[in-house]
């Protein structure tokens, strides 16, 4: 049994994809001495780790074409109103899939918005200190659709 945990093991090393079968099919077959619990897990820990992630890198990217639509409105894009109507609709959709996440994004919104400040700095060129340190827009108009339209 040891043996067939090392080829186990590594196979998530060497094809990702059929370990992920291989210990789909272990679980799926109760057969539940086989499956590579330590990697398993690990992976599950990361599942979540990467849902944060990616809700934090949309509320950056959408925060950060608030401010561009706001502070250079003589330089309003299609581009930028499609990214804000994309990243909502991602937060949204991140938010329905698992609505454990909205405490989440609450905690984060002072971090992503110092960050997207940094970011739309560095795009439009203006001080930094023309952007309000403290984010200006509730959480509630930041997903609101009509918000910026």
């Amino acid at each position: 049994m040891e043996t067939i945990k090392k080829i186990t093991s590594n196979l998530y090393e060497t094809d990702y994809l059929q370990w992920i079968e291989s210990n789909l099919e272990k679980l799926r077959q109760k057969n539940y001495q086989e499956v590579d619990w330590e990697n398993l897990l690990e992976e599950i820990e990361d599942m979540g780790k990467r849902e944060r992630r990616a809700l934090e890198s949309n509320l950056i990217v959408l925060l950060l074409h608030l401010l561009k639509w706001q502070y250079q409105p003589e330089k309003r894009t299609g581009s930028w109103e499609r990214s804000i109507l994309e990243h909502r609709r991602r937060i949204k959709k991140a938010l329905k899939e698992s609505p454990s996440l909205k405490p989440y994004l609450s905690t984060i919104i002072d971090e992503s918005y110092s960050e997207a400040i940094k970011q739309a700095k560095a795009e439009t060129q203006l001080p930094l200190d023309t952007f309000p340190q403290q984010c200006p827009y509730p959480l509630i108009s930041i997903l609101d659709e009509q918000f910026f339209e």
